[in-house]
């Protein structure tokens, strides 16, 4: 998907450069492709295992956070 990505930008730089009426819309729609197709795949490939648990704040990291910082 990201492949897919990478060659459709590089067509619409090169539709950008040569000036074609099209252009825009080749660029507008590689954003779109990006940001609300291939961005949430990543997402949710990424944390899917929970790993993203580790960067959740809780009362327990909050309390633990504050007793070790009067000891640096």
């Amino acid at each position: 998907m990201f492949v897919i990505f990478l060659v459709w930008m590089a067509t619409g730089m090169y539709l950008v450069d040569a000036a074609h009426e099209k252009a825009q819309i080749v660029m507008g729609l590689g954003v779109f492709y990006f940001s609300f197709l291939f961005m949430p795949f990543f997402i949710y490939y990424r944390y899917k295992d929970g790993k993203y648990k580790k960067y959740i704040i809780n009362d327990q990291k909050l309390t633990q956070a504050f007793k070790n910082m009067g000891k640096d």
